[in-house]
Parts: structure tokens; C-alpha cells; sequence
């Protein structure tokens, strides 16, 4: 048996909440891995709707999903998100931090942070999921985990399960995934 490193355990939970013609939120668009992810699992009836605050990421997303007609890009921050998204979703990701190859200086921020997660899960259905990637290596980073650490903890146990997976005897920071389902 091999354990499986937090992005693909990542993927494999998306693959078992979000079915064809579901909505998804990638909320932090980056290079548009999992939006374009995302849009295979939704297929053309479902939508995908992606948030980046940096032009950069949005163009970046734009040519990775090129001629994915579900997928909605918006320059916005995922703050927002009940602004842009009104349907049930079955899944929501987030990977926390900075752009890969981008200004190391502009970072996902605690309050905004938490307060797209309240919005997601909100908008969640039943055996839904949020997933948070937590990196926590860069100034600003291990605030940023602890509030959404301290937030999810908190979540009441009779609607959600809260999973934290990661490698914990790893130098630097590793990153570590946040799962919540909504029973």
C-alpha cells in the first residue's frame, strides 16, 4: 500500500461527492488545476464557478479550461462567493496560500478565508464536501491555519464531519488537507 499524497487524496474525494450535473466552487482558481478538474466531474449540464482576486490566476485558469463552456471564471475574492452562487453546490476546494509562480506577497487571508467557507458550506447539499488545502509555510500562513483550524473544529458534530489529513513527520511546513461533509 502507498499513502496518498494530500492533492490526490484531495481529487479522490471530489471524484466521490460531485457527479454529473452537479455545481462546484474552486475558490481559489490558481493555475486552474481543479477547476479544470472540476469541469470533467460536473460535464457539460453542470457549472463550475471559479474565484481568483489575481488577473494573473484568472488567466491562467482561462487557457487550462479553454472550450469548458460550464465553467464560469470570476475576478473576485471568495468572500463573495454568495454574490455569484445561488444553487446548492456538492463540493467546494480551496488550496490556501499564495499563487505557484506568482507575487509570493499577495496571500489568502483568515477572515476571508472563513468567510467563504461559511458561505460554501451554506450552500452545500447533503453528502457534500468542502476541501481546504492548507499551506502554511509562507508569512501569514500559520494564521491562517489556525483560524480555519479553530473554525472547523467548532463545527457542530451533528451536521458535519471534519477530517484533517496530512503527513506530519515532513520538515517545512507540509501541506495538509481539511475535509468537511455535510451529513
Amino acid at each position: 500500500m502507498t499513502l496518498q499524497r494530500v492533492l490526490p487524496y484531495t481529487k479522490f474525494l471530489l471524484e466521490q461527492a460531485v457527479e454529473t450535473g452537479d455545481c462546484a466552487i474552486d475558490a481559489t482558481a490558481g493555475n486552474g488545476h481543479d477547476t479544470h478538474f472540476l469541469a470533467g466531474l460536473v460535464g457539460d449540464g453542470g457549472k463550475v464557478f471559479a474565484f481568483d482576486i489575481q488577473e494573473e490566476a484568472i488567466r491562467n485558469t482561462r487557457e487550462r479550461v479553454h472550450g469548458f463552456l460550464q465553467v464560469e471564471l470570476i475576478h473576485d475574492s471568495h468572500a463573495k462567493i454568495s454574490s455569484y452562487v445561488k444553487e446548492p453546490i456538492a463540493a467546494a476546494v480551496f488550496n490556501l496560500g499564495y499563487l505557484p509562480k506568482g507575487d509570493h506577497s499577495i496571500i489568502t487571508k483568515s477572515q476571508s478565508t472563513l468567510d467563504a467557507i461559511e458561505q460554501c458550506l451554506s450552500l452545500l447539499k447533503s453528502k457534500g464536501v468542502v476541501l481546504i488545502v492548507i499551506y502554511s509555510g509562507h508569512e501569514g500562513g500559520s494564521e491562517e491555519r489556525d483560524a480555519v483550524l479553530n473554525f472547523v473544529t467548532e463545527l457542530p458534530q451533528a451536521s458535519y464531519d471534519v477530517l484533517q489529513y496530512g503527513f506530519i513527520n515532513q520538515r517545512h511546513s507540509p501541506p495538509f488537507l481539511v475535509a468537511i461533509e455535510k451529513k
